[in-house]
């Protein structure tokens, strides 16, 4: 008999329902929210309330667009967490309400593990490489930079991660302060595909052990753009892409530089990368390039799987499913928290 796992994931502005059977995926449907864009960043009141009007119609177009009807679920899996709290609940309270109604068991997924799950998501007629255990992975978001020692996937080890700012956050807080809009990453990207990654220098941690820090270079950037708009005050509009291209070569190489430290460390070629700034193009020609140095095996997502989706939920959901892993439903969702 097949397994077919709904997938939800509510943890941030993103409302998003997906259905894999037997560990194909069959539909991932995302459901954003623009309405952040004018604040400058996510709103979690607005968030919550987009997720309640988003999520009964998200998970209707799963299902249609899979082809399944509810019936056919086996199991339900949904994001218990980091998160939103707002924005969890609205997930966690539907994805129960769901599998009570069906008498079908429930599957808590941590988002970080997720992410991490989301080079094992196979599509119809696509051979995929998979990393094989054990590997490292450079986790890297708005809200997360980590790396992390995947010895199963429900056995990971978190040997470096972010002491203040995450790597995601940096940018968009630097893009901010060039007025460049919301959200940051996707910008600065593209500005920087345009400029000289060595027109200028920002500061460096200098971090023991394979811990980050991103607010020193933070602070860097902005008094380095104080002092030069006071001998220019159109600077940023005359270095808009040397500007973004120098800050994210400094920042692919503070990730980079302790990526290859854990690699030496632990002896491991597998290295893979995952979330939402794995789909900055500076960093993904880094994994290419230090392929090719170091005789690494990497592992890139595709870019639809760097955001947050539910199709890393329904693949973790699967995995653990096969377990009997299952969670009852009185488990709280949480807001905070590294890796299970």
């Amino acid at each position: 008999m097949s397994v077919i796992i709904l997938g939800i994931e509510s943890s941030c502005d993103d409302t998003s329902a997906a259905v894999i059977k037997d560990g194909l995926l069959l539909s991932n449907v995302v459901a954003s929210q623009a309405v952040h864009e004018s604040y400058g960043g996510v709103v979690p009141e607005l968030a919550s309330r987009a997720h309640q009007q988003n999520i009964v119609p998200v998970v209707h177009e799963a299902l249609k667009r899979a082809g399944v009807s509810k019936e056919e679920l086996s199991a339900v899996a949904f994001t218990r967490g980091p998160g939103l709290m707002g924005s969890l609940l609205v997930g966690v309270s539907f994805a129960k309400g769901f599998a009570r109604s069906l008498n079908i068991p429930l599957i808590d997924v941590n988002h970080l593990n997720a992410h991490v799950l989301a080079h094992f998501i196979k599509e119809k007629n696509e051979v995929i490489k998979q990393p094989a255990f054990p590997f490292l992975c450079l986790l890297v978001s708005g809200g997360n930079s980590q790396i992390i020692l995947v010895k199963a996937y429900n056995e990971m080890e978190i040997l470096g991660q972010t002491i203040d700012d995450a790597a995601g956050e940096a940018i968009d807080k630097c893009s901010k302060v060039m007025g460049l809009g919301y959200p940051g990453g996707p910008i600065v990207d593209r500005l920087a595909r345009q400029g000289n990654p060595k027109a200028f220098s920002f500061s460096k941690p200098h971090i023991p052990g394979l811990d980050y820090s991103f607010s020193g270079l933070k602070t860097s950037f902005l008094y380095s753009l104080r002092d030069w708009i006071k001998e220019d005050p159109d600077f940023i509009e005359h270095h808009r892409t040397d500007l973004a291209a120098s800050l994210e070569a400094t920042i692919v190489d503070i990730l980079m530089d302790k990526l290859r430290k854990a690699a030496k460390q632990y002896h491991i070629k597998e290295v893979a990368i995952a979330g939402g700034v794995s789909a900055n193009n500076g960093l993904r020609n880094a994994f290419r390039e230090h392929a090719e140095k170091y005789g690494w095996e990497v592992y890139i997502p595709k870019f639809s799987y760097t955001t947050d989706n539910a199709a890393m939920i329904a693949i973790t959901g699967y995995l653990k499913y096969l377990d009997k892993d299952f969670c009852s439903i009185e488990l709280p969702a949480y807001s905070r928290v590294t890796l299970s």
